[in-house]
């Protein structure tokens, strides 16, 4: 199991082949999670491997189309 000491500063080094398990390279930024009285480090998804995690993108009309029902639905108390 490795150890790592935490500096002055709050900081600590991750073990390379945890950063290799990991997936986590120079640069990269990680995601810091409390869970119980441990914690939890993961690599932070780049903003690009985002792309249609929400479904597939809408074309501009389609977006003016849903924010215009929006509107309207909004007008009338159907929030």
């Amino acid at each position: 199991m490795p150890i790592a000491t935490v500096s002055l500063k709050g900081q600590i080094t991750l073990p390379a082949h945890l950063r290799r398990l990991a997936g986590i390279e120079p640069h990269d930024r990680v995601v810091i999670e409390a869970h119980g009285a441990g914690i939890v480090v993961t690599r932070a998804p780049d903003f690009f491997e985002l792309r249609g995690y929400l479904g597939p993108a809408r074309s501009k009309a389609q977006e003016e189309r849903a924010r215009l029902r929006a509107s309207a639905d909004h007008a009338k108390g159907r929030t």
